[in-house]
């Protein structure tokens, strides 16, 4: 298994990213990378020294400060001024490893050749990427439209010496932990700084981060909902094919295929039925799930462009010899997939906890709240309102942020896409599921204790087996958030193929 990526001009996939991060593979730069690099650097040394033509961003002031012409022995100081000024950041601290992706994402988008950058800054980059040195980044400060640029900036404030940085558990001065590394510094040359600032890495690596979690959810809500529908009685021909295929939207078809698959050999599944039909939260789970599916499907193809892309400004294209100020920079392709995202999976966190309601609710046999002596004991009353209270939050969180827009510096940015926005309701609403899908397979497994001595199939009794190692049955009422917590862990550390929507 190799254990180094090397950063190229080749296609960059999810698989690729997803195996970068699960196998903590180191990076280096291929001789195609270094060669764009150096490339574009030289053709822009050139450029500068040949003509005296202003160039925004790399000899003028930036946003409604294009027309301020800068002296050429002022270039270096008004980039590292730039990244300077530009970290404002507030807020929360963005998890480190969403911080580790920017990283990566920013040393892939400077590689393809177009921003000007020193082969240094990119080396320096990747020695943060190899030895964990984060910088403090803040979620609050970007409004996705020229770039992230006060969370990019905090990002880039560490190749000059200063900021802070995430190393070894705690935060640090990064003039400390350079000085540790015997790395020096960069000197920012012209252009560099925008260059640094400008991008869409962090909407992109929230949204990189977050697709592969909502694969794992769906996946997830396909198997707890398929417990949920055998711990509830439930029918099973709602999933035959053939109701699907007369429909066959892509997600609405696995959906199905999976969950006929889960339950394969459930004796609880084929047992005769008394009632005729379920609730739409278990008979309409290939019709929510698979909608829910398809659209995380393009929310994917959205950021597989995204991170194969140049996103900085002004780009630099050495073949054609011209220098373009153009907005590559905007984040509204990534600001709708955001706010799509966000409302497919708050979708998921939504048909999960009426599942849970319909299982604590007395019907088809099953004891009220799933405890015995209902009454004396409350049993799963409250972890139902609890995961009502969190689908409530993921609601409000789900409505649309690209919807909104700002202006900004004296006008010239009179149009914002809101992505970083969007980005960190996202990661909220991502981590509800993971709450609402732990109460649920907590009422589901329940509940399937009332059917003994009825089993459901291997795979689910399987899975039950293990979830009994972290969370028991509860026969009466006990600390109830003890079970929650263990519940969410042990979704999170479960390792299943939950790839293949």
């Amino acid at each position: 298994m190799a254990t180094i990526h090397y950063i190229s001009s080749e296609h960059l996939s999810f698989q690729a990213i997803s195996e970068l991060i699960s196998d903590g593979k180191t990076l280096a730069l291929s001789d195609d990378a270094r060669s764009r690099v150096l490339k574009c650097r030289a053709y822009l040394d050139k450029k500068m020294s040949d003509s005296k033509d202003p160039i925004y961003g790399i000899n003028t002031g930036f946003g409604s400060l294009c027309n301020v012409e800068i002296s050429s022995e002022n270039l270096s100081k008004l980039q590292e001024n730039l990244v300077m000024s530009h970290a404002c950041g507030m807020g929360d601290l963005v998890p480190e490893h969403i911080v580790k992706l920017m990283l990566f994402l920013k040393i892939q988008s400077l590689c393809y050749g177009h921003s000007g950058v020193q082969l240094a800054t990119v080396e320096l980059l990747i020695e943060f990427y190899n030895k964990d040195i984060l910088p403090v980044v803040y979620t609050q400060g970007s409004l996705g439209a020229s770039g992230d640029l006060a969370p990019l900036a905090h990002l880039a404030l560490p190749l000059i010496g200063k900021g802070k940085v995430h190393f070894k558990g705690n935060v640090v001065d990064a003039e400390d932990v350079l000085k540790q590394f015997n790395l020096e510094s960069i000197k920012l040359q012209s252009k560099e700084g925008l260059a640094l600032l400008n991008g869409t890495q962090f909407m992109s690596a929230y949204g990189v981060h977050l697709i592969l979690e909502s694969q794992k959810l769906l996946y997830f809500a396909d198997l707890i909902g398929a417990v949920s529908l055998d711990a509830f009685d439930g029918r099973i021909e709602p999933f035959n094919e053939l109701v699907h295929l007369v429909r066959p939207h892509n997600g609405q078809l696995s959906t199905a295929k999976r969950i006929r698959e889960f339950l394969e050999g459930s004796e609880l599944i084929q047992q005769e039925k008394i009632h005729v039909q379920d609730p739409y939260s278990f008979r309409c789970m290939p019709q929510v799930h698979g909608a829910s599916k398809d659209s995380i499907n393009y929310v994917m193809s959205v950021f597989e462009t995204e991170i194969n892309s140049v996103t900085d400004n002004p780009n630099i294209f050495e073949g054609s010899d011209i220098i373009i100020s153009g907005g590559n920079f905007h984040g509204q392709p990534l600001a709708l997939a955001l706010d799509f995202l966000k409302i497919a999976m708050s979708e998921i966190g939504n048909i999960s906890e009426r599942r849970t309601y319909q299982l604590v609710s007395g019907l088809r046999g099953l004891p009220a709240f799933l405890v015995n002596n209902p009454g004396l004991n409350s049993g799963l009353m409250i972890p139902q309102y609890t995961a009502a209270s969190i689908v409530s939050a993921n609601k409000q969180l789900a409505t649309p942020a690209s919807v909104d827009s700002i202006v900004s510096s004296n006008g010239q940015e009179d149009h914002v896409s809101m992505g970083a926005n969007a980005a960190v309701q996202a990661y909220q609403i991502i981590e509800n599921c993971y709450s609402i899908l732990g109460i649920e397979i907590f009422n589901a497994t329940q509940a399937l204790e009332f059917r003994r001595p009825l089993k459901s199939s291997q795979f689910i009794e399987q899975l039950i087996n293990i979830y009994r190692d972290d969370i028991q049955f509860a026969p009466e009422d006990r600390i109830y958030h003890n079970d929650l917590e263990k519940s969410v862990l042990f979704l999170k550390n479960l390792q299943l193929d939950f790839r293949i929507l």
